[in-house]
């Protein structure tokens, strides 16, 4: 079990590190709303496909991606309730990187950039910047 202790965090560093983090999430979004049928190809081509599908047809899962990802996307840029933000990112991102990055052994590179985003995710999921002073 890891002991609880006081780091100090740079706000400066909190705050670029959320608003960076969020502009992926932010452009995926718009990229799942715009380009529909060439993402739910990449669904329907991915060797773990099927888990695109258990929310119906791909296309709802896109679009409902797509929705969540820009709204928890913006929240997150703004730092408006960001760790509900985070967790909503994190509930959209298991699901994209089970279908389309494992089975995928030639593109590890996406699959560890996912995982590395999740880890910044995390950061905001498990702990309450709102009450750091300056």
């Amino acid at each position: 079990m890891l002991k609880s202790s006081k780091i100090e965090v740079s706000q400066l560093s909190i705050v670029l590190l959320r608003m960076m983090l969020s502009l992926i999430f932010i452009v995926a979004s718009i990229s799942h709303l715009l380009q529909l049928e060439k993402t739910v190809g990449r669904i329907e081509s991915a060797k773990f496909g099927m888990i695109g599908n258990l929310m119906g047809p791909p296309e709802v899962a896109v679009i409902t991606s797509g929705i969540i990802m820009l709204i928890a996307g913006l929240a997150l840029l703004i730092g408006f309730k960001t760790k509900l933000a985070a967790i909503a990112l994190i509930i959209v991102l298991i699901p994209i990187t089970l279908t389309i990055q494992i089975g995928q052994v030639s593109s590890l590179g996406p699959l560890f950039k996912n995982v590395a985003i999740l880890g910044g995710l995390l950061i905001f999921a498990l702990n309450n910047f709102s009450k750091q002073k300056s």
